[in-house]
């Protein structure tokens, strides 16, 4: 069943039952007001004709469903709702010939003369209820209306969900490329000088650690969150190998409180501003520098926090591809409940900022 007809069915199953129920309230009204004003008819047969006689709009809603997609109203067209008055027109005889023929036969009201006539009760049923048969057509095209925008409301929304996690996937896969060949390069000229030093010890830890990394980094699977403790891990081994390249030059802190190690963050997500701390802050500096991670908490947002000595930023600020994907692959995973900042650290120094949202059942998209 394709995806017009699954809503067809749905539209005629909902209105099916209201109509069911507007059958039973019309038949139990009429019985309770007349019974208030003392009359005297056959009340169960009554109340079964009135409930049967909303049949006719419960079997004929497919109709209208029908001819609204084939000829949408409101429109511009003549032929459009000429067909729509035609067929409101043949449902109104439709429902009076049904409700006449029941009338005839069953007698409800219990006339002492018999039911009238069948041609005469056909004509006052159809004339006085024309207006309502306008009114309950009209109100089918808005039903239909309705359900149908709901339907495009919802697939947009998915359709807008699958599009930002693919975006994030797209971001993770770019970002996780994007590791600084010369990074690379220097960790191998650096366990190829350890090596010619004959310091194997170091030089295989080193190797091992790159490997480590570099598995990470290639990892191809499609999670996009990981803990803390996970993240913080990666961080640890990046930057003891940027330490074999900076030595002394570069001294860093990672805090993060234990109750934190298992919150979840993106994957990938703290690397980016750790390397553009490292290459536009301390790598820039004679004598080096700090580099701090800190990792805090206000019970509802998890912030992240990348900061180290300078030098300050200029006026106008270049953003890196790293931080410009990161940017990117935040506000399609968190939409608006997600922050970067970058900013100057008092007299000599740069934090870049993250803040996410800390439960992850309150995210607006996650892919994981």
């Amino acid at each position: 069943m394709n995806q017009r007809s699954s809503s067809f069915t749905q539209i005629w199953r909902y209105a099916s039952g209201a109509w069911l129920a507007l059958g039973l309230f019309d038949a139990t009204q009429t019985l309770i007001s007349m019974r208030a004003m003392d009359m005297h008819h056959a009340w169960t047969t009554l109340f079964i004709v009135s409930v049967l006689s909303w049949a006719v709009w419960a079997v004929f809603t497919p109709i209208p469903l029908m001819l609204q997609r084939r000829f949408p109203l409101p429109s511009r067209a003549p032929q459009a709702w000429l067909v729509h008055a035609a067929a409101c027109l043949a449902i109104g005889v439709a429902w009076a010939a049904w409700t006449s023929m029941l009338e005839h036969v069953t007698n409800p009201f219990a006339y002492h003369h018999g039911p009238d006539p069948f041609l005469p009760l056909l004509r006052s049923k159809f004339l006085g209820n024309l207006v309502g048969d306008v009114v309950f057509y009209g109100a089918i095209l808005v039903f239909s209306a309705s359900v149908d925008a709901r339907a495009r409301l919802l697939q947009e929304q998915a359709a807008g969900a699958r599009l930002a996690a693919l975006l994030a996937q797209s971001q993770l896969a770019a970002l996780r490329l994007q590791l600084e060949p010369h990074f690379i390069f220097n960790a191998l000229n650096a366990i190829t000088a350890l090596i010619r030093e004959k310091r194997e010890t170091e030089a295989i830890a080193m190797t091992a650690g790159l490997g480590d990394l570099l598995r990470r980094v290639t990892d191809q699977s499609a999670r996009q969150f990981v803990s803390v403790a996970e993240e913080c891990d990666f961080l640890h081994k990046y930057l003891d190998i940027q330490s074999m390249r900076f030595g002394e030059r570069l001294r860093y802190r990672i805090d993060v409180p234990a109750h934190l190690m298992h919150a979840q963050v993106p994957d990938f997500i703290v690397q980016p501003l750790v390397e553009n701390a490292i290459k536009h802050g301390i790598a820039r500096r004679a004598r080096g520098g700090a580099l701090r991670v800190t990792v805090a908490s206000d019970h509802a947002r998890l912030t992240v926090s990348v900061a180290n000595d300078g030098p300050l930023l200029p006026e106008q600020i270049v953003e890196s591809v790293g931080l410009g994907n990161t940017r990117q692959r935040l506000r399609a995973l968190f939409g608006d409940e997600q922050a970067l900042t970058l900013q100057n650290d008092g007299a000599s120094g740069v934090v870049a900022t993250i803040s996410l949202p800390l439960d992850a059942e309150n995210w607006p998209v996650c892919a994981s």
